[in-house]
């Protein structure tokens, strides 16, 4: 696998309706990234996306996506992408919500299945079953017990308590993509995916 991401796609919902929701986190990191890297979007109909191109120092170009073709269906716009990048799996960073993380936390992986998320099943679907990509989970945090249906709760917008923590989980993603980015995936896991202790 490639030690630094050359795709780095955020995953969501296009549309007004559904911007600052929890299932849209992964676009509110990807927007975070381009302000970090002083890059914007621009709508590519023919990726499905809205792409935004960015210079990371010594790791050089990488592109920034947001697929929109709603969640489930992320995968067509990411294959696209690869294709047209010429680059493998092993280089895609895909960002994405949690609700089996505390909000709040984050948590590398550089591959594993869609742990239940449709946009990540939608994604290894496409690429055949594949698998090896790395992935960034945001930790949305959960409203009902393990099985249940929680469409409302990953749609809807962060409760005022929330928003603090969300945005901590927000501004530590960016960073974790940075270092991704400049230092490789395994530097960044090592950094990142330590525990938050218990206040």
């Amino acid at each position: 696998m490639s030690a630094r991401p050359k795709l780095v796609v955020g995953l969501g919902n296009p549309g007004k309706e559904y911007e600052g929701t929890r299932h849209n986190i992964g676009f509110a990191v990807l927007d975070r990234l381009a302000e970090k890297f002083g890059c914007s979007f621009r709508s590519k109909w023919r990726f499905s996306a809205k792409i935004a191109e960015a210079a990371a120092g010594d790791a050089g170009k990488v592109v920034l996506a947001k697929p929109q073709t709603f969640m489930n269906r992320s995968g067509s716009a990411v294959n696209t992408l690869l294709k047209w990048l010429k680059v493998e799996p092993g280089q895609l960073l895909v960002i994405v919500d949690d609700a089996d993380l505390p909000l709040g936390q984050i948590r590398l992986r550089v591959a594993g299945g869609s742990g239940g998320h449709n946009g990540l099943r939608s994604i290894i679907e496409t690429l055949g079953g594949n698998e090896e990509f790395a992935r960034l989970r945001v930790g949305i945090g959960r409203s009902a017990p393990l099985g249940a249906d929680i469409s409302g709760h990953v749609l809807g917008r962060f409760a005022p308590p929330e928003r603090e923590l969300a945005g901590q989980a927000v501004a530590a993603a960016v960073e974790a993509v940075d270092c991704c980015l400049r230092e490789g995936l395994t530097e960044a896991m090592n950094q990142f995916n330590r525990k938050k202790s218990a206040d």
